[in-house]
């Protein structure tokens, strides 16, 4: 067998080859020649050129006008091994530097997607998309860094790193870690701590998923004492997941067996009514609190009416809530709907609207994908049990695009706007900022040419996800990415992309996040309220 073909087949099959796709990664990485490295690229759908990889670590981004969360100007970026050097109007380099023009066109900060699953074990099936293949399509969509979530292994949170760790090597750009817990018990809490030293700063809670990942009130309530005290940020999945199971059970009784009954069984109220319990559980401990892809009207009130009271909590929203509606689920084709089952659904139409506005407003703080992609076959093993087809859809490589077009050019929102809600709002939470989500001296080389009066068209034949379906086929818009900089490299330029497996790098994320300020005064104010315990005389009867 040779080269080439060993690594076809573990683009192909590498999510259960860890140890064999290791061995080719440090081969790839040490003892092939050059002709080796471009071997290896064009062996995996073209994603890389010898060439653009070892150009010149010295970057000239002339002319554009340069957008930051907080203010936008026309200045030229100057970036060298891997960090933004100078950010200012007519900047002279000498000779060597790799020149950009970018006139006409906005620099931003590379996306940063808070919310993704890759290589990810999940009802009898894994996510079509690795760390590489996952993460090339996020390049291409301007989108520079991601967070994932590690699912434990029967628990134990040290395994579930180790195996993310490993699934991690065929990182092609920066990447961190959240933590799911799904059981508790005395070596949890101590792992957690861990975690925290290891560099993840969030940990997951599921609310739903009821006899695999759902955990009790019990269970969230030492979850997020324990987050509290290590200073990590509380995050969860809002979905009943006893009365989701019930109405599943509706459904089936009433003979609705195919993917409507996916939404059917878990309506908004029940995303609702577990947001504000998680909500009122985290204000009893004063701990902030995460909501993952909000989805309904219904749960982003919750959290409106929580943060007018005063409490830390951030809802994320995420594209396919954003921008689709569940009419989709009855369609006739089984795998046409079948693709859009994720969880919580995708809603009826005016939840979308509603939620664009919330992000206008900042109810809402950032936009993730969920990107959890299943292909056709993996869709079909619940062509007779909607309870059976794997949840999740695309976006991480689509987020960057369809939130520009639909937020920025209906005018919901500023240019600056888009980048706090893609990237730095994003890097600010997992306290990361001004490393990452920023175009200024001293920050990562993680930047994006993006010009708003192109367009873009979204296809499946065209998407550099492993999956033979997109949610969001046939779409197009204005506004297009036209040259990804990631580590101070070109990996995006001219419709082409230009990375390799190994090249990407963990970034590890402090906790206390901006969140925990003033926790403490907050508590102490809590204590000094309850005029307790009152000092009694103790009359025998």
């Amino acid at each position: 067998m040779t080269y080439s073909a060993v690594t076809i087949f573990i683009q192909r099959f590498g999510s259960k080859m860890a140890h064999l796709r290791s061995l080719i990664l440090l081969l790839s990485i040490s003892l092939w020649p050059l002709p080796g490295l471009s071997q290896f690229c064009e062996s995996v759908n073209g994603y890389c050129d010898s060439e653009n990889i070892l150009a010149s670590s010295k970057i000239l981004i002339k002319g554009g006008t340069v957008v930051n969360a907080d203010h936008q100007e026309v200045a030229d970026v100057y970036v060298e091994d891997g960090v933004i050097v100078a950010v200012r109007p007519n900047i002279k380099v000498p000779d060597g530097v790799r020149v950009l023009d970018a006139t006409g066109r906005l620099v931003m900060p590379g996306g940063i997607d808070p919310h993704t699953h890759l290589a990810m074990e999940f009802m009898g099936t894994e996510t079509i998309d690795n760390f590489f293949s996952g993460q090339a399509a996020a390049l291409a969509g301007g989108t520079t860094m991601h967070i994932d979530f590690i699912i434990p292994v029967n628990g134990s949170l040290s395994k579930g790193y180790e195996a993310y760790v490993e699934k991690a090597k065929l990182s092609c750009m920066d990447y961190g870690f959240h933590m799911a817990i799904t059981k508790w018990d005395d070596i949890v809490p101590k792992e957690m701590e861990t975690m925290v030293e290891k560099g993840i700063n969030s940990f997951k809670f599921f609310m739903a998923y009821k006899g695999s990942l759902m955990i009790s009130d019990e269970l969230l309530l030492e979850g997020l004492k324990k987050c509290k005290s290590l200073g990590a940020l509380a995050m969860v999945h809002a979905e009943n997941g006893d009365a989701v199971f019930e109405g599943q059970k509706r459904m089936i009784q009433l003979g609705i067996t195919g993917p409507e009954g996916h939404a059917l069984s878990r309506p908004p109220v029940l995303e609702a009514e577990a947001t504000a319990r998680a909500i009122r559980l985290a204000a009893f401990v004063n701990a902030p609190l995460y909501v993952v892809h909000v989805m309904s009207s219904d749960a982003m009130e919750e959290i409106a009416r929580a943060q007018k009271s005063g409490q830390n909590v951030i809802g994320e929203p995420v594209v396919s809530g954003l921008v689709l509606d569940d009419s989709v689920l009855w369609n006739p084709d089984f795998i046409t709907a079948a693709k859009f089952v994720m969880s919580p659904p995708i809603r009826a139409a005016g939840h979308g609207k509603a939620l664009q506005a919330a992000l206008s407003t900042g109810i809402l703080k950032l936009v993730g994908t969920d990107h959890c992609t299943f292909n056709s076959k993996q869709k079909s093993l619940g062509i007779d049990d909607f309870r059976k087809i794997p949840n999740g859809v695309n976006g991480i490589e689509e987020r960057m695009h369809l939130v520009w077009d639909t937020m920025v050019e209906s005018g919901q929102i500023s240019a600056t706007d888009y980048v706090r809600v893609t990237s730095t709002e994003c890097a600010k939470l997992f306290n990361i900022y001004p490393r990452k989500g920023a175009i200024r001296g001293g920050s990562d080389a993680d930047i994006i040419i993006f010009n708003p009066n192109s367009t873009f068209h979204i296809s499946a034949h065209s998407h550099h996800s492993r999956s033979d379906t997109n949610v969001y086929e046939g779409r197009s818009g204005k506004g297009k990415v036209e040259v990804t900089i990631s580590g101070g490299r070109i990996v995006w330029e001219n419709e082409e992309l230009n990375v390799v497996p190994g090249s990407g790098n963990y970034i590890s994320k402090p906790p206390f996040n901006y969140l925990y300020h003033g926790i403490n005064k907050a508590d102490q104010n809590y204590f000094a309220s309850l005029k307790a315990p009152v000092n009694r005389i103790k009359q025998s009867l």
